[in-house]
């Protein structure tokens, strides 16, 4: 059995998610806010407690929606008849990629909102990565599904600005709304990996992409109406960080940041970690990104598409 699925399948998914899309108003932003919630490393890495990632992941979007509580913040998002793609960024393997107790938490407010198992799908490029990673691999059965892309894309390129791209069929045909799971890492081109550049996941083509610190190509892509037009949510594993050496996991470089961050504003999650990896770099006498010459530069250039806030310094940081 493939871990794929099916082009019957993604086609089911996608006729009842169109149907919801059409009666629903767009989702509530709030421009500049980032949710910060306290969840300390284990020991050794070892996994975290179910109710402890759920008590973190319901407290971040809480604190960064406005809203009572998480199943609120996930009502107000989302809708029972969506289908919700959760991208996460597994590049870093074990020890550096969104931990499945969270992602699992995220699942678990949907399903509670309304949104049956089999139309969350957690998805990442390639199923190894994800096996690699934590994650059960599952097609059917379960509180989620649990896919890789595995070069399931379109078979004709979209532009938008200068990228041009096959996307994935999940993302392009299937999912009604997307999230973007990241983790809060360094990059040695992009400056900043965090939930924007998990998005070039998504596309074949990523790769072509990397010149002049990722800019304008990540603000390019996340400007496409596949991405603009789709993602509601941005959560960031940052109970362990790295500030230098990303964007694989060089333990060297990490510190316990203790923290799952959340924002339904794309380009304000990245701006805060931007602020927190530079903040870390230069407690341990690294320079600024800035200094080494790989600033973010795509973050004001979205903030000019209109996609969010992309200044570090005002962004508001509301700790749960």
């Amino acid at each position: 059995m493939t871990d794929t699925l099916s082009r019957r399948e993604l086609a089911r998914l996608a006729v009842a998610g169109l149907v919801a899309t059409a009666a629903r108003a767009a989702p509530p932003v709030r421009p500049g806010r980032v949710g910060v919630a306290r969840l300390a490393p284990s020991p050794g890495h070892a996994p975290i407690g179910a109710a402890a990632a759920e008590r973190a992941v319901a407290a971040a979007l809480a604190a960064a929606t406005g809203s009572a509580d998480g199943r609120a913040a996930v009502a107000a998002l989302f809708r029972p008849g969506d289908t919700v793609g959760i991208k996460v960024n597994c590049l870093g393997g074990p020890r550096l990629s969104p931990r499945p107790e969270l992602v699992a938490a995220l699942a678990a407010l949907l399903a509670e909102s309304g949104i049956p198992a089999h139309r969350i799908v957690v998805f990442e490029r390639s199923s190894r990565e994800l096996a690699r990673a934590g994650f059960a691999l599952r097609r059917d059965g379960g509180p989620f599904l649990c896919i890789g892309i595995d070069n399931d894309y379109d078979r004709e390129p979209s532009t938008s600005g200068e990228i041009g791209s096959c996307f994935a069929r999940l993302v392009s045909t299937t999912c009604t709304a997307l999230v973007s799971f990241g983790v809060v890492k360094d990059h040695d081109l992009a400056g900043v990996s965090a939930g924007l550049k998990n998005l070039y996941g998504v596309i074949h083509n990523p790769n072509k992409y990397h010149d002049h610190n990722c800019d304008p190509y990540l603000a390019d892509l996340a400007n496409h109406p596949f991405v603009r037009g789709k993602l509601r949510l941005t959560l960031l594993d940052g109970v362990v960080a790295q500030c230098h050496g990303g964007p694989a996991y060089r333990p060297d470089e990490t510190w316990p940041l203790g923290a799952v961050v959340a924002a339904t504003d794309p380009v304000a999650a990245d701006a805060w970690a931007w602020r927190v990896i530079d903040g870390e770099r230069t407690r341990r006498g690294l320079p600024t990104l800035a200094e080494a010459k790989r600033p973010p530069r795509f973050l004001a250039t979205a903030q000019r598409y209109g996609l969010g806030v992309g200044d570090p310094a005002a962004i508001v940081e509301v700790r749960a």
